[in-house]
């Protein structure tokens, strides 16, 4: 690590390092609403403060999908505050930017806009909280990006192929190349990896002259087999790996002995969750880069809610707890009441004396009450500390260990398992949740057709992102698979014969995880297409009722105006059937004409490719035995040939191909472009942290060498 004081001059870059922001978590709560818009705003005065040439964001900017409008309002708010003014950028952008910048309406670096006024740029990948969701695959981040306030990078919608493109960066003599990597479900991203299905493209000119840095957000610690991405997967060359979506702060670069290069963990900016590793400091970085040579200054951050935490064994006290004393649940309360206002007594000890600082610290013990103890009611020991804390109903955590201690030596517990253990409890997916239940279900109600991992996805979908047609679109296509299944193998149409086939093909199914991960990602697209349908459908019924209102309205203008002159003719007037005539004249030929001319006509935009929506009529589905009738048998059936036939264009691919297109057009015009990095024991003499300045001396410089390259494998 070099000092800092050497690395201030025109070639150094200064860059604020932040992840894991989560604006709007807890919004609603009367104390802790506003915690995350505070810190905010602090993150962003250090920005400011140091005069750094961009701000570094790791994903997570949003705890919630869908953020409120006073989130975003707020966020807006402060990011015009303070990267907007007349300060001159300092560096420039070497690399294509519509390929960096590729998925947004405006494919270059905000502050090259001619309409803004950007003194420091944000650059930021999403993560899994803010992650692209619903027809069009937009994400908070793409609204900050279409307002000219963020650039968002390292996003990749393909689930074939990552080719990640770096943004290449110039300051004075210092060349940096930047990485980024959005979120992407671990066990999709961990298999892909091992398939080597992700391709970190290189400058193949003077490669070696570049300091890359890779912003990823993943898991980094281990919460299944496949559910995180181990550190040696990533390319060697790499000098520092900026880590997020871990919370615990440990912003001091480590050093990988394998892979040789520096990860920096800069963890969260806000307490989600009392645990300890929340507990730890809260810091941001400012990270100085000259070369190839690095420094990184931790900077506390002041205004975070203060969070203190402790551990309570009391089988460790059996000098004071006996268990068969009659008031023994009196004294642990009596006990724990001592520990929470030493907690208090700390907090006040240690506050900072800043006047953001929130006033009410975060508490909590955990107890374990295992030996025979009984835990005491925790709403009438919250009701102590209302007026002191700012989390009163979650002061008190009761739990039993669940080992058996054979003797006294034996009582300590290891509290770093425990807190694993909830701590991957706080991570749970909904998928995982729905997994496991179905696997640990009776035989009566577990999946015969479908998959446990296709039903969680689904499942998660429609919790995380409100796609309210995920399982039902699920079902049908894996039905639909499983009848063409049972069909091209030509079954007899009994019962038993039908649910063996049925179970070897969702076996089949399930070993082939890559098949699963498409199936499911078909289904998503057609619930979003039938999403946007929906809304459309509605919006023609809508105008039509308009129509139909107004006709009735002129009915009983023109009904008032007969009840005068009709008299005595009420046979004549029945036989002349002036109700289906006066129908067929007003709202029969106009009305209906207008209306199919709306249907079949609309076309709708799903990511930049035009389609004509079809007219939506009721489908049914065959059930499995109705699959084997003969032809003859089969109820007839008009328009499409059932919902296999039914083609949904989808919007991934649209995205894959639009990002292709623009980087093939790219190649074509510059043939000096990116190769892709194969090479990983010949570097091994240069990777680290403290290298040797290049000083080339070149002014007019091409940093790309024509390579081929630079394709995607299209499937």
């Amino acid at each position: 690590m070099s000092s800092g004081n050497t690395l201030e001059d025109e070639d150094t870059f200064k860059i604020l390092i932040a992840t894991d922001i989560h604006l709007g978590y807890l919004e609603k709560d009367a104390i802790r609403g506003n915690d995350t818009l505070v810190t905010f705003d602090e993150i962003l005065r250090c920005a400011q403060d140091n005069a750094v040439d961009f701000i570094l964001l790791g994903g997570d900017l949003f705890h919630d999908n869908k953020p409120s409008r006073k989130t975003l309002h707020t966020c807006m708010e402060l990011l015009r505050k303070y990267c907007m003014g007349d300060n001159p950028i300092q560096f420039e952008i070497l690399s294509d930017q519509s390929v960096n910048f590729g998925f947004s309406k405006f494919p270059w670096v905000n502050y090259q806009d001619g309409n803004l006024n950007v003194s420091i740029p944000v650059f930021s990948v999403h993560g899994n909280h803010d992650d692209p969701t619903g027809a069009d695959a937009l994400c908070a981040l793409d609204l900050l990006s279409c307002a000219g306030l963020v650039n968002h990078f390292g996003r990749s919608m393909s689930v074939e192929k990552i080719d990640i493109s770096p943004v290449l960066m110039q300051k004075g003599d210092t060349k940096l190349a930047l990485y980024g990597l959005g979120a992407i479900p671990d066990e999709r991203l961990y298999r892909m990896f091992v398939n080597k299905q992700v391709t970190m493209l290189r400058p193949k000119e003077e490669e070696d002259s570049w300091f890359n840095i890779f912003v990823i957000h993943q898991n980094r610690s281990k919460h299944g087999v496949t559910n995180y991405i181990p550190e040696q997967f990533l390319d060697d060359f790499l000098d520092l790996v900026i880590w997020g979506h871990e919370h615990e702060c440990k912003i001091a670069p480590t050093r990988n002995e394998q892979q040789l290069f520096y990860v920096s963990q800069p963890g969260s900016s806000v307490v989600t969750s009392l645990s300890p590793g929340e507990a730890v400091k809260k810091h941001v970085g400012l990270l100085r880069i000259k070369g190839k040579k690095m420094n990184m200054r931790k900077i506390p951050l002041k205004t975070i809610r203060q969070f203190f935490i402790e551990d309570l064994v009391l089988a460790d006290h059996s000098d004071i707890f006996n268990p068969d004393h009659p008031k023994v649940t009196q004294k642990i309360e009596a006990f724990c009441v001592e520990k929470v206002e030493g907690m208090l007594d700390a907090a006040e000890s240690e506050r900072l004396g800043n006047p953001h600082q929130p006033e009410k610290p975060l508490i909590r013990l955990r107890v374990d009450y295992s030996g025979g103890f009984e835990p005491f009611n925790t709403l009438r020991f919250s009701q102590k500390f209302v007026e002191r804390v700012a989390n009163p109903k979650d002061i008190i955590h009761f739990f039993r260990h669940r080992e058996q201690k054979d003797n006294k030596d034996d009582a300590q517990i290891n509290f770093g398992k425990v807190a694993n253990r909830s701590s991957e409890g706080m991570h749970l997916r909904v998928e995982d949740l729905v997994k496991q239940y179905f696997e640990t279900a009776e035989k009566s109600v577990r999946l015969s057709l479908l998959t446990e991992r296709g039903m969680g996805e689904a499942v998660q979908e429609f919790v995380d992102k409100e796609e309210k047609d995920a399982i039902d679109e699920l079902v049908k296509f894996q039905l639909e698979k499983t009848q063409r299944f049972l069909k091209e193998r030509h079954i007899d149409a009994t019962e038993d014969e039908i649910d063996k086939e049925v179970l070897h093909f969702r076996e089949t199914r399930k070993k082939n995880t890559a098949e699963e991960d498409e199936e499911v990602q078909e289904a998503m697209n057609r619930a979003r297409a039938h999403r946007i349908e929906g809304k459309e459908v509605s919006r023609l019924i809508s105008d039509d009722d308009m129509d139909v209102s107004e006709e009735k309205a002129a009915d009983s203008d023109e009904s008032s105006m007969s009840v005068v002159i009709r008299g005595r003719g009420r046979g004549r007037a029945r036989g002349n059937s002036r109700g289906q005539s006066s129908s067929t004249g007003r709202g029969g030929s106009k009305r209906g004409s207008r209306s199919s001319g709306r249907e079949t006509g609309k076309e709708l935009k799903v990511s930049s490719r035009t389609y004509k929506a079809p007219v939506v009529t009721p489908v049914k589905n065959m059930l499995i035995m109705e699959a084997f009738k003969a032809s003859s048998q089969r109820p007839a059936r008009t328009g499409h040939q059932g919902p296999c036939e039914e083609v949904i264009i989808s919007d991934d691919s649209d995205l894959e191909e639009t990002f292709s297109s623009s980087s093939s057009k790219q190649n074509q015009g510059n043939p000096s472009r990116l190769a892709s990095s194969s090479k990983r024991g010949s570097q091994s003499q240069s990777k680290g942290v403290n290298f040797d300045d290049d000083d080339d001396g070149e002014e007019d410089f091409d940093p790309f060498k024509s390579s081929a390259t630079f394709r995607r494998n299209r499937r």
